[in-house]
Formats: C-alpha cells, sequence, structure tokens
C-alpha cells in the first residue's frame, strides 16, 4: 500500500503542492509553518518549517522519531513491546487540505501532520491516521458521522510558586465574569473566524475562571483538528492579554473541573439516526445500537478519554462530569447523553454526549474509537439497557465508570472491539502510555496530581 491508495486500510491523504491559484490570500503574510500532532499522553506537539519550504515537506515530510508514541505529558520516554527506543524514523506530512493561518500568531500556519514510514506507508501507530481509517470503516458500511467537540478551559495568571490565580470568581455563568475577559473573548471569536473555525456560541462556566466556547460539528477528523487548533488559538490570545490557560480536567481538587466533551450523530443517506425512528426517545433502531456499542465499551473508552489521575478527580457524581455508565434524554449526570433539540429543528440537531471525557485525550483517538464502538454494537444489534432518567446517584443499580486510571486500562486490555480498531502497534503505545502514567502519578496527593495536570495541560 502507498500514499495514492485511499482504502480503509490507510485513509490518509495523498501528499501534494498547494498550487499558487488556490492559495488564500490569508497566506501571502505567512513565514513559517507548525505541523502538529497530538501523542498518546494528549500533548500537542510540534515541528515548524519557513512557508517556502511547505510544497517540499508536502512531498516528502520532515523527519520524525517513532518514540514520540510513548512520550508520556512530563516528556519521560517509557517503551511497549513494539513502540521505543532510539532506532527508527518515519515523515510527518503536512494536510494542506486542513492548512490555516494562525489568527493569534501573526506570519504563522497550522497544519494537522499525518505520518508514513520512509517507504511512504501510512505509518500504523498514526492516531490522525486511525481516525480516518475508522470513518472510512463507516463510509463502506454506507454511514457517516458529525462529530463536534466543547472546549472548557480556565483563565488567568500564574505566581512565581506555580499557583494559579483565576482571572474571576463568582457569578457561575454570570455577565460580571464576562465583563472581566470581554476583550480577550471578542478577539478569540474574531481569531475562530478568520481560521474558518464556526463558533457557535461561547460563555462564562461553573468553576472559577472557567469559560466555554462550542463550535459546529464536522466530520471526525475535521472535529479533531479543529478542536486542537480551537485549544492553540485560545492560548495564543490569553498570552495577548497577559493571562494563562489550562484544559486541565481538575484544576483544584474538590471544585469542578474542565470536560472535552464530544458531540456526535450517526448518519445514513441523509437521515440523522438519532432522530424519527422507533427506538427509546425517538431514536432509530441503527442509532440506538450505535449508542448501545458506545455504551458496552465505555469503561474501556474511558481509558482513551479520559486516561489520567487528574481525570478521574473530576469524574465525581453531583457535578455534571458523567460518572455513570448509563444514558438518558438530556440527563446531564449521565455518561450518555441524549439530546434531542428543539421541535421542528430535531432532524438536524439530535446527537448524543459523551460528558466523561476531558482534554487530556488525543482526540484523534476519541473519535475513532468512539466510531469502532458504535459500528460493533450496530454489528451485534445491541439495543440500549433502560433510560435513567433522574440523577443516577439516587437510582439503585447504575453502575458506575472506572474510578481509577488503572481499572479503565484493565477495561481497555480486555476490550476486543478497541484492540482490533486500533491495531497492535497503536494499541502497545497507548497502554504502554497509560501503565507509565500510572505509574508517574502513584503517590501523588490529589492537590498534586491537579497542580501537575494544570501545568501540563
Amino acid at each position: 500500500m502507498h500514499l495514492s491508495d485511499l482504502t480503509e486500510t490507510t485513509c490518509v491523504p495523498t501528499p501534494g503542492r498547494l498550487e499558487p491559484s488556490v492559495r488564500p490570500a490569508a497566506l501571502e503574510t505567512i513565514d513559517a509553518v507548525v505541523l502538529g500532532w497530538v501523542d498518546n499522553a494528549g500533548i500537542t506537539r510540534v515541528k515548524a518549517i519557513p512557508y517556502s519550504r511547505l510544497d517540499a515537506v508536502a512531498t516528502h515530510g520532515v523527519g520524525f522519531s517513532p518514540v514520540f508514541d510513548v512520550f508520556l505529558a512530563d516528556d519521560s520516554i517509557t517503551a511497549g513491546s513494539l513502540v521505543g527506543g532510539p532506532a527508527g524514523d518515519l515523515r510527518l506530512i503536512p494536510d494542506l487540505a486542513a492548512l490555516r493561518p494562525l489568527a493569534a500568531q501573526p506570519g504563522w500556519a497550522w497544519a494537522p501532520g499525518d505520518r508514513y514510514t520512509q517507504d511512504g506507508v501510512p505509518y500504523p501507530g498514526c492516531q490522525r491516521a486511525f481516525a480516518r481509517r475508522m470513518t472510512a470503516r463507516a463510509g463502506l458500511r454506507g454511514l457517516s458521522l458529525r462529530m463536534g467537540f466543547e472546549v472548557e478551559w480556565i483563565t488567568g495568571t500564574e505566581g512565581p510558586d506555580g499557583s494559579f490565580v483565576p482571572a474571576f470568581h463568582k457569578a457561575a455563568y454570570g455577565m460580571t465574569r464576562m465583563v472581566r475577559v470581554s476583550d480577550q473573548l471578542r478577539e478569540l471569536i474574531r481569531a475562530l473566524a478568520a481560521q474558518d473555525v464556526s463558533v457557535l456560541q461561547v460563555h462564562p462556566e461553573y468553576a472559577a475562571g472557567q469559560l466555554e466556547v462550542s463550535v459546529a460539528p464536522e466530520d471526525p477528523v475535521g472535529a479533531a483538528d479543529t478542536t486542537v487548533l480551537v485549544r492553540e488559538t485560545i492560548r495564543a490570545v490569553a498570552a495577548r492579554h497577559g493571562h494563562a490557560v489550562s484544559f486541565a480536567p481538575c484544576v483544584l481538587p474538590g471544585e469542578v473541573g474542565n470536560g472535552a466533551h464530544l458531540h456526535f450523530s450517526p448518519w445514513r443517506d441523509g437521515m440523522n439516526l438519532c432522530h424519527g425512528g422507533e427506538g427509546p426517545q425517538g431514536l432509530t433502531r441503527e442509532g440506538e445500537a450505535f449508542l448501545a456499542g458506545v455504551l458496552r465499551e465505555l469503561p474501556a473508552l474511558l481509558a482513551i478519554g479520559a486516561p489520567g489521575a487528574a481525570g478521574h478527580l473530576r469524574l465525581v457524581p453531583d457535578r455534571w462530569a458523567g460518572a455513570y455508565r448509563c444514558w438518558g434524554l438530556e440527563n446531564r449526570e449521565a455518561a450518555l447523553r441524549l439530546i434531542t433539540g428543539m421541535a421542528g429543528e430535531r432532524q438536524h440537531a439530535a446527537n448524543a454526549e459523551l460528558k466523561c471525557f476531558d482534554a487530556t485525550a488525543n482526540p484523534y483517538l476519541v473519535v475513532g474509537t468512539v466510531i469502532a464502538a458504535g459500528l460493533a454494537g450496530i454489528e451485534d444489534e445491541l439495543r440500549l439497557p433502560a433510560e435513567v432518567a433522574g440523577n443516577p446517584s439516587a437510582v439503585a443499580g447504575v453502575p458506575r465508570l472506572p474510578e481509577s486510571p488503572a481499572a479503565a486500562l484493565e477495561a481497555l486490555e480486555a476490550s476486543a472491539v478497541l484492540r482490533e480498531a486500533l491495531g497492535e502497534i497503536l494499541f502497545d503505545a497507548i497502554t504502554a502510555v497509560r501503565r507509565a502514567e500510572i505509574a508517574r502519578s502513584a503517590g501523588m496527593t490529589p492537590s498534586e496530581i491537579a497542580a501537575d495536570a494544570r501545568r501540563l495541560y
């Protein structure tokens, strides 16, 4: 298989040139391009090139060690049985179709990268290629997916001792908060619009210093690209205003943390499978089976979508974090929340939301594994269990999701569905990183875990 083979096995863009006739005017002032990827610890890492080299790099890539797949969040390095060590090299090739000028970093552009072997074969450990492969797998069954991530973060200033001072406190969701950061948010909205990101809403959230932005749904790979771009734009805009930001799931133990909720809906022949059917709450049978597959794999998916110790400090009942393995219509305590939208727009708007995920996850792994779980649910003709209509903590028999990273990792290692979808090399790298991160956080207090995550994410 080579670069032009767009089968489910590869499903990566063919490298090429950005012809002068199709270069956006905004690129005329670009001096350098960031080539980005997200590692298995959820850290966005980059290489950069002069803009004058973009055409050459789009064809031949830049060198890239496979050891990056076993980097931890603090830059220490582990190894799996298949991945690790100093030997080997790959090529990181930018996807020119996703190239965007960075409005908050004048003179720079950004493009997500796909990874290939030196022989031009797609690298099986590439997370973005995995997301594309699962999208193609759905397409082979006549399905498409619309997905989008919510982005929550805290903004404020860092003290010399590593402490964090939020930019505002009371009142939750209050206009007083908006006033404090209105110039910053206005600049963020402008920057995202200039980068072709469709913002649905921006608002102050519940915790001190906490804000949220929601963007329009896209195809799965596009949704993952966009959430990476949105987060880094938030950082850049905040820095111009003298603020630091963190997307960590737990900023202060005992306080509400930051999520990265995934909204998704499966579609067939232009019809939203989350609406207009004979299943529970109007789900089609196929849509119900997709959601049931996700719910079945949710303990294992937690090791992908909320992989670290800080994520489990966030997953506390009665904080709308989705700590229970159940589903319900508009139930913000359920891990899987069904949303219908207003009457008259439901065919377009109905979707499901996974509330238990956070921004320490690699978004390409998130979208790919959710697709794999949903497709397995359709294949097995699963049905959803009884809906939980109220607070699951008050309903007998509703199970919690795994309550530690080790328990979630055990579920992932036992999941035949996710192991097959990820493939041995990617599965080996992910589980190696999870084991090493568990060891790294062992012995840390909750305050130390939160401070560590706040600094790294």
